[in-house]
């Protein structure tokens, strides 16, 4: 259980520090794409706007899918 949380634990920080680079290169390069792919749902109104990532979400669930694919895949339980 305490491998569990260790691992829980160095995603989460890596989690972190992406999220914080993501925040901080904001519209530089390949980072400002996130959160701006076909597919997210804008609505914009005067006096309204609504914003749902849905394809950002879809990837980034895919992504850390495949991460925990991999981790539970090479942890070296049989």
């Amino acid at each position: 259980m305490s491998r569990v949380f260790f691992v829980l634990g160095i995603v989460f920080l890596a989690l972190s520090g992406v999220l914080f680079l993501l925040e901080r290169w904001r519209g530089k390069g390949l980072f400002s794409v996130l959160g701006h792919l076909p597919g997210d749902i804008i609505i914009d109104r005067p006096g309204f706007r609504f914003y749902f990532p849905l394809m950002t979400s879809v990837l980034i669930s895919v992504l850390l899918s495949l991460i925990f694919y991999l981790l539970s895949r090479f942890s070296g339980r049989s």
